[in-house]
């Protein structure tokens, strides 16, 4: 990680993400394009790809490390380091986010992929918490701290703050900005937690094999 920069940076590699999970079934599709459902996903043991133009937070965003707790397809507990990164308010252009179900009988991998955000209207979130493994972006922060112990971060861990199962040390290293800008951003994550999200122009499929992915 870089040294702390006050103003404008732009890394290209930066451990923050910025859309949810693809786990959810056409009808919770439908109400969170309608902007009518919090949304809380994850997708059981299995990481998922995201892709978007550009995600823009104008009202704050922090970070910090946890570890996600969870239980693989076979049912067997398993444990992953992530950076969680909070956004009061997010809206993101051209989203794509795919899974892929592996080892399904007779149907081989099956791919579900989900798009939206591409046309005149963005997608929008608010509270949104993402639980990343890995990003590529060109990114640009504003009033950066770095450095800041995650139990005084204004998005940071603590009661209420997040409603997934993530296990942070208030203590340790996180981060803050006022505003963040991402664009061509390229992204693996395991959960995801909003108060609100709108998908406009909402688009899901299912197909056979991993071609469909994101990227």
């Amino acid at each position: 990680m870089e040294s702390q920069v006050r103003g404008g940076t732009r890394w290209k590699r930066f451990a923050v993400v910025m859309v949810p999970s693809v786990a959810a079934t056409a009808a919770i599709g439908v109400a969170l394009a309608q902007g009518a459902l919090a949304a809380s996903f994850s997708v059981s043991g299995q990481s998922f790809k995201v892709t978007a133009d550009r995600l823009e937070a104008n009202e704050g965003f922090s970070q910090y490390g946890a570890i996600d707790s969870g239980y693989t397809l076979k049912g067997e507990k398993t444990a992953h380091p992530v950076a969680v990164s909070a956004f009061n308010q997010a809206t993101i252009t051209k989203m794509c986010q795919s899974v892929v179900t592996p080892d399904i009988p007779l149907l081989g991998s099956v791919t579900l992929r989900l798009e939206a955000g591409g046309g005149k209207e963005p997608v929008e979130a608010k509270q949104l918490y993402i639980d990343v493994e890995d990003l590529e972006a060109d990114a640009t922060f504003t009033d950066m701290n770095i450095g800041v112990a995650a139990g005084d971060l204004k998005n940071g861990p603590g009661p209420g703050m997040k409603g997934g199962k993530e296990q942070a040390n208030p203590y340790g290293f996180g981060q803050q900005a006022g505003t963040a800008v991402l664009t061509g951003v390229k992204q693996t994550a395991w959960a995801t937690t909003a108060g609100t999200f709108k998908l406009s122009g909402l688009s899901m499929k299912l197909s056979r094999g991993t071609k469909a992915e994101c990227y």
